[in-house]
């Protein structure tokens, strides 16, 4: 899995393909918007029956990122799960699975506005936290700096081959960077949407996710 290396208020960051970031420096491993249960909520809320395997997609993946970076630090940016109510949905396979990548390691789970961590998993729970330079919370807010948060599942589009591809992606700029949803079954707002142009400086780059990782400057809506 390739992956695009910049700079964030000195720390050397890693966007990897996958959608998850990587810290070298510190070694630590950034995921966003896990989602985990999505599938099991919109069943219990009387909604479309969805195949219930994107709690074990996404897992495969982590833990396919844990094997390939060996983080001693493991940062779940919010929105692990879809609601509160997931957590006591999961399998005996999936606590089991979540209890194995979990050991050995400091793992925090960020509280997100879907939930505020699984608080019976284990982990250290946090509204945000500030390590070395950098600043992690699930929500970013204008204004600030060396801030590195997810939410709002951003994706962008490339042509190729006269075909408009569209992928989740990474935005940065000096000041912050937005993470793309690690979850299966997450969606995602494209990066011209109002909310992202306000947050991104004129300058910021997409980071598109994929087997290999394509830096392009970030798609926004010009004003006219």
């Amino acid at each position: 899995m390739s992956g695009h290396g910049f700079s964030l208020a000195g720390a050397v960051l890693q966007a990897r393909g996958s959608g998850a970031l990587y810290w070298p420096d510190q070694k630590l491993l950034v995921v966003s918007d896990l989602h985990l249960g999505k599938s099991e909520r919109i069943a219990r809320l009387g909604g479309a029956m969805l195949p219930p395997y994107e709690t074990q997609d996404t897992l495969v993946r982590l833990d396919a990122e844990i094997a390939a970076t060996a983080p001693e630090t493991v940062i779940c940016l919010g929105d692990s799960f879809d609601d509160m109510g997931a957590t006591a949905g999961l399998s005996a396979e999936v606590i089991d699975w979540l209890a194995r990548l979990m050991s050995g390691r400091r793992w925090i789970w960020i509280e997100g506005n879907h939930d505020p961590g699984p608080m019976g998993l284990g982990g250290t729970h946090l509204a945000e936290l500030a390590l070395g330079p950098l600043c992690f919370r699930h929500i970013a807010k204008p204004g600030s700096r060396a801030e590195i948060s997810g939410h709002y599942h951003p994706k962008a589009s490339i042509t190729a081959r006269g075909r408009s591809i569209s992928r989740p992606c990474f935005l940065y700029d000096r000041d912050r960077v937005i993470l793309p949803a690690f979850g299966t079954y997450t969606g995602g707002l494209r990066s011209t949407a109002p909310d992202l142009s306000r947050l991104m400086r004129p300058e910021a780059r997409a980071v598109l996710t994929g087997p290999v990782a394509q830096v392009i400057p970030m798609p926004r809506v010009l004003a006219r």
